[in-house]
């Protein structure tokens, strides 16, 4: 029944491989219950309902996503995109969050629109080869920055980013040091195990940090500092009831669009071009490192998976979350194995799952999931030996990508950047024949983009 709804043999994979992948990348994403309701609140939501409406919604798309691709892509709430709508729409701009749901809720329909008439997809074969490569580098090392900042090891300074203190820092918070230090430990297990070829490693990597955690703490070690967002690494409790949707529940306000339809329009354009472009940028670089692209670069079955990206939006905006995106963390699954739909569908049983088991869950530290995903940076920037470094109208225009990918801290614009670069290149190099009219036409819409938004 399972080889015949997900084919395991014929993309080379295993049950035991899948349902492997698929805890370990619900593993490196659940932090999104925790982070997600704590942002949208900001706006006067509910949290109980946000996390509930996030785990709901994120469970939908990704059974989706195995239902029309096949492919073990997760996802859930984006990240910026939930704080755009937080701190933007409903904060700086002053909109309800009834109205902020209701552009999302359009952005998702005009999503489903798109990916049915394979706009999305025509964008994603535009993208040449080469620059596809850059974007799956630049997710690599955008990755190993969320790793190293989530534990703690790269904190704000004078020069905007630096190394963590622990000369310093043990005077105002000495659990920080601890926890980085857990963390690199971690980084060093899990990297033992990838080179012994230990099935499941990102999954014993991330449960062993854990584990040594608690150790620490119950030694007094490591000593909980909840107001510095370092809690206890021992679950107060297991089991729990979801919180109640209603909050939240198809609460959209479709009567501002009558009387300030520009800006409505303004604000849906932002959340639509933000999440194409960060959903494009995360299936590019996961698929990459699959090997799932064909000989010319093109994903089969692309179309079902921005229809799923798309149906989680819509979905999730009536529950009462912001954009559900494709998430980056899918790639510590795929380096696990995982290469069919059955990975999402773990993934999105887990989530429901959680909704049941939230205190558990929500115990897991950043310090325990950040090996995984600077192992798996590790793994996506192996790629960069695949650009051609020779031809310097390709290359630098992926070295413009995978630079600003993790200096701005944006899929999108790492890719915007390397669009524009990529474009003026061709076209001062009398090699404008080359590029499609659909690169033009998006390089010209980032330039506008920058100026406009």
């Amino acid at each position: 029944m399972i080889e015949q709804l997900f084919k395991l043999k014929e993309n080379g994979t295993t049950l035991h491989t899948e349902l492997l992948a698929g805890i370990t990348t619900f593993m490196t994403m659940v932090y999104i219950l925790a982070l997600n309701p704590t942002i949208l609140s900001a706006a006067g939501m509910d949290p109980g309902a946000i996390l509930t409406a996030t785990a709901v919604a994120s469970a939908i798309a990704c059974f989706c996503m195995a239902a029309f691709s096949n492919k073990p892509f997760a996802l859930s709430a984006g990240l910026g995109l939930n704080a755009y709508f937080a701190y933007s729409v409903c904060g700086a701009m002053g909109y309800s969050w009834q109205v902020a749901l209701t552009a999302v809720f359009t952005e998702g329909v005009i999503f489903i629109l798109l990916s049915l008439t394979n706009v999305r997809e025509a964008i994603f074969n535009a993208i040449p080869a080469q620059l596809k490569i850059g974007v799956a580098v630049g997710i690599g090392f955008f990755i190993t920055f969320i790793g190293v900042q989530n534990c703690g090891l790269i904190v704000e300074g004078p020069t905007l980013v630096s190394l963590y203190s622990f000369t310093k820092g043990a005077e105002t918070n000495a659990s920080q040091g601890v926890a980085i230090i857990l963390c690199l430990v971690g980084v060093l297990l899990t990297g033992w195990m990838l080179i012994k070829g230990v099935k499941g490693y990102m999954l014993w990597g991330m449960l062993a940090t854990w584990g040594l955690g608690i150790i620490a703490q119950l030694l007094g070690i490591y000593v909980p500092a909840p107001d510095a967002g370092y809690y206890s690494l021992i679950p107060s409790a297991v089991v729990s009831m979801p919180k109640s949707l209603a909050p939240t529940l198809m609460k959209l306000d479709f009567s501002f669009i009558s009387h300030n339809f520009l800006n409505f329009v303004v604000v849906c354009f932002a959340f639509l071009f933000v999440d194409i472009f960060d959903t494009l940028g995360t299936v590019i670089g996961c698929a990459s490192k699959a090997n799932m692209l064909d000989k010319d670069g093109k994903l089969p079955g692309i179309k079902g998976v921005l229809l799923a990206d798309a149906i989680g939006t819509t979905v999730g905006a009536m529950l009462g979350t912001s954009t559900i995106t494709t998430f980056v963390e899918s790639s510590s699954g795929i380096a696990e194995g995982g290469r069919t739909g059955l990975t999402s569908v773990v993934t999105g049983a887990l989530f429901l799952v959680a909704l049941f088991l939230t205190p558990l869950f929500l115990t897991i530290p950043a310090f325990a999931t950040a090996p995984a995903l600077i192992i798996v940076g590790f793994l996506m920037m192996q790629q960069v030996s695949h650009i051609a470094w020779n031809d310097m109208t390709k290359a630098i225009p992926c070295f413009a990508c995978i630079t600003m990918m993790g200096f701005a801290y944006s899929i999108s614009d790492g890719i915007a950047f390397g669009f524009i670069t990529y474009t003026i290149l061709h076209v001062l190099t009398g090699k404008a024949k080359e590029l499609s009219w659909l690169m033009y036409v998006l390089s010209i819409l980032f330039v506008l983009k920058y100026f406009i938004i």
